[in-house]
């Protein structure tokens, strides 16, 4: 009878656990709030950017894994609640960004490529407030370059 009721306590155990595990991943998975980036290049032309914005550590956590298309002209927002040198990689990321890293007065400090499924970490030279992943290539094909301005509304 000790062993049954051992049995009985150990499935309650992996019945309990999985729904936690179930709860994370559908809170990562639930739909972010958006909000529209204004990008004004050093020659003055403007670009906007429809982002998703990842706020909590969940959020920024998940990000945009598991995606297999981010259309252009879309993108992903990282919001942290201090200045810090970040450190992004693209574990079960199956397809390619490019992410700024963007300090607190809007100012792009770095661009970078990352490549799908890499465990590099592409790191910012200095401290900035956030990440904004976008499909690989779309800053530089719209010419925005290091030291171009985001308006932060939000």
């Amino acid at each position: 009878m000790k062993s049954f009721t051992n049995n009985i306590r150990t499935i309650f155990f992996v019945f309990i656990c999985s729904f936690a595990v179930a709860g994370t991943f559908a809170s990562c998975n639930k739909k972010l709030k958006t909000t529209e980036l204004i990008i004004t290049k050093a020659d003055g032309n403007v670009l906007t950017v429809t982002a998703e914005m990842a706020v909590t550590p969940e959020e920024r956590e998940h990000g945009f894994m598991e995606r297999k298309k981010i259309p252009d002209g879309t993108g992903m927002i990282f919001i942290f609640e201090k200045d810090e040198v970040l450190r992004f990689w693209m574990k079960n990321t199956p397809t390619a960004l490019s992410i700024a890293y963007i300090d607190r007065n809007g100012i792009i400090r770095d661009i970078f490529d990352m490549q799908p499924f890499s465990l590099e970490g592409i790191e910012s030279s200095s401290s900035v407030r956030y990440a904004l992943e976008v499909p690989k290539g779309w800053y530089a094909k719209n010419g925005i370059k290091p030291g171009d301005k985001i308006r932060l509304n939000f």
